[in-house]
């Protein structure tokens, strides 16, 4: 079978150069006669990898000096945890933006250690566009502001990110880091799972602040504190290896496309192609506010539920996959992060033309 067009939401569709790079390097990692699986962590050949990795990842963001990147395991759920158990230091208040489901696990989560306030939510508009919020809404001693940068289910994004000035800004970018360049200096802690938008599953990023370091609850477990890690390297144990050696090759792939500028600008034509499709067309309908839309989780809906089902049973007959939409909300997904090629997007809105035209034929 031929490679399909994958639309999935997470673990996504890969760069093809990648994959058959990382194929080509499977039993012969860089010449060391062995793949990259099998290296011992504390080896010179894998540490160079590790760290040309951190250094790729820095250059692309542009991240200052004073934040250290750290590589993790757990998810992006896991940080549901750490983020509160190292960075609730003074009051133990921090106030989150719910705009999704994964601000709202956040939310849950971070409960049970602190003083949690929701400032702003769009549950009760089924999150289909982003909560309105004001920097007075803050309270004066909250630790942290929390917020998601792109809403993966909902397909909703913050089109510019919020500005809390001197408070601590903490965001999950996990389905959005790395596909448009920002000012990293503006925040306190950043945080992304890799499996969307930069490798493969296993591997959790963190950008933290060096002054956010050392604040842990002394009662938190030496692998959930920042500090610990940071001051390893990342390397206290062992880390995801194969899953941070398959990011440094993501990381060398967007440096030679040109960067953040170059990623962002494809990213704003393949959303804007799809996008222009369910504006121009009477059969299929987005689901958000237009201003909110994601440029990486795209969700529409046709006029029922059977013509939605029909849709993605006609798209997988034409090599376009994982386009359901997600459990509790139906419809259809096209995720087309980074990797997705434009022609990916042509071919999807093809078979949207080719699909209304026949249902409206019956």
């Amino acid at each position: 079978m031929e490679r399909v067009f994958n639309f999935s939401a997470g673990p996504s569709t890969l760069p093809e150069v990648v994959l058959r790079k990382a194929a080509s390097e499977m039993l012969n990692t860089h010449g060391t006669g062995m793949s990259v699986m099998e290296m011992s962590h504390r080896s010179s050949a894998y540490e160079s990898i590790h760290n040309k990795a951190l250094q790729d990842l820095r250059d692309l963001l542009a991240i200052p000096q004073n934040y250290k990147i750290l590589f993790l395991q757990g998810g992006g759920t896991l940080q549901f945890a750490m983020v509160p158990l190292n960075l609730l230091r003074n009051s133990k208040k921090a106030d989150y933006i719910d705009s999704g489901e994964w601000s709202k696990k956040a939310i849950k989560e971070a409960k049970k250690f602190g003083d949690i306030r929701v400032i702003a939510s769009s549950e009760a508009d089924t999150y289909s566009h982003i909560p309105e919020f004001d920097a007075a809404d803050v309270r004066e001693d909250a630790d942290y502001v929390y917020f998601v940068s792109n809403n993966t289910i909902y397909g909703t994004r913050f089109a510019q990110l919020p500005d809390f000035k001197e408070k601590i800004l903490v965001s999950d970018m996990s389905s959005d880091i790395l596909s448009r360049p920002f000012d990293v200096s503006k925040f306190g802690l950043i945080f992304a799972g890799a499996q969307k938008n930069m490798g493969i599953a296993g591997l959790t990023v963190v950008i933290i602040r060096e002054d956010l370091l050392g604040f842990a609850d002394p009662k938190t477990p030496v692998m959930l504190d920042y500090a610990a890690i940071a001051k390893d390297n990342s390397l206290m144990n062992t880390p995801p290896t194969y899953a941070i050696y398959m990011a440094g090759l993501l990381f060398e792939w967007l440096k030679d496309l040109g960067g953040l500028d170059a990623m962002h600008a494809l990213n704003q034509k393949k959303a804007k192609l799809l996008y222009d499709a369910i504006d121009q067309s009477d059969f299929f309908q987005g689901t958000v506010k237009t201003e909110d839309r994601s440029l990486m989780n795209i969700t529409f809906r046709s006029p029922s539920p059977e013509a939605d089902k029909a849709f993605i049973a006609f798209c997988e007959s034409r090599g376009l996959v994982n386009l359901k939409g997600y459990r509790t909300v139906g419809g259809m997904r096209a995720s087309i992060y980074n990797a997705m090629p434009i022609e990916g997007v042509e071919a999807l809105v093809e078979a949207m033309s080719l699909f209304e035209t026949q249902w409206k034929a019956q």
